[in-house]
């Protein structure tokens, strides 16, 4: 999937991210503690996560994987009663430095959710184009341009060029979902969460999703969420087991799924329980 890329203005000061593979680390964790009131979710997490790679979060239900998710997205600061210590950083940046902009991560680090959440009152065009406004560009042109290179990034293009100002919530729920993913790539980010993203999905959106990580990950870092084992096994480079807010064993996904270390993984990936 070829898109056209070109120069962001200078008064959107966005990050492009790199076109070549690398095999350096893009997000670091360390010793993250978070939870909510009294209960802690995360105990004294740590990790690395590759640039340009996929990495899968699996564990049963409750086990601080959307947590872990939002801590990265520093969403996990917005819920009343939350807290967090330790450290994220992206690249060399801390994420919770007091001197750094919450709005600057999240353009570099971007979030799709569960079900698919398009403007309800907006035209597929402007669900992309949103985030872009509200950053100050004006020019038309530019845009138009990041609409229509953020669609394409998403597959979506092809399917929508010709009713663009139909509202967003028109299109099917898979459709829907690559919405959400094109207008997180109009903000140029670097990386991109995605939280069970084909949960909500039938199986024929979820494989155009699954096929969308694969190409994504050639210039992006993506870390996703799933409960779906096979998906993790087909979509991830590495993969992450957490289990009741401790992380048991990180490594590569084919490691993780043929040779597992810990025996709590091994039985988790055999269906032993979850």
């Amino acid at each position: 999937m070829e898109t056209t890329r070109f120069e962001i203005p200078e008064h959107l000061p966005l990050q492009k991210s790199p076109s070549v593979k690398t095999e350096s680390f893009k997000l670091f964790v360390k010793n993250l503690d978070a939870g909510y009131n009294n209960k802690r979710i995360l105990k004294n997490i740590s990790l690395s996560i590759k640039e340009n790679s996929a990495t899968a979060f699996i564990g049963p239900s409750g086990c601080g994987k959307t947590t872990l998710l939002r801590c990265i997205n520093r969403m996990h600061e917005m819920t009343p009663g939350a807290y967090s210590k330790g450290e994220i950083r992206l690249d060399k940046t801390n994420i919770y430095d007091q001197k750094v902009n919450p709005v600057m991560i999240k353009r570099r680090i971007g979030m799709v959710f569960q079900k698919p959440n398009p403007f309800p009152t907006m035209s597929i065009y402007d669900n992309v184009a949103a985030g872009l406004r509200l950053n100050g560009v004006k020019d038309k042109k530019i845009i138009n341009e990041i609409v229509i290179e953020s669609l394409e990034g998403a597959g979506l293009w092809n399917e929508v060029k010709d009713e663009l100002n139909k509202p967003g919530m028109s299109i099917s729920g898979g459709q829907q979902q690559r919405l959400c993913i094109a207008r997180a790539l109009a903000m140029h980010p670097e990386v991109i969460l995605m939280d069970e993203p084909t949960s909500a999905l039938d199986p024929s959106a979820s494989t155009k999703i699954e096929e969308l990580v694969h190409e994504l990950k050639k210039h992006l870092t993506i870390v996703i969420v799933t409960h779906n084992l096979q998906q993790a096994a087909r979509v991830s480079d590495y993969t992450a087991f957490m289990y009741l807010g401790d992380l048991i064993e990180y490594g590569k996904t084919e490691q993780i799924f043929q040779n597992p270390t810990n025996e709590l993984t091994e039985r988790y990936i055999s269906g032993k329980f979850g």
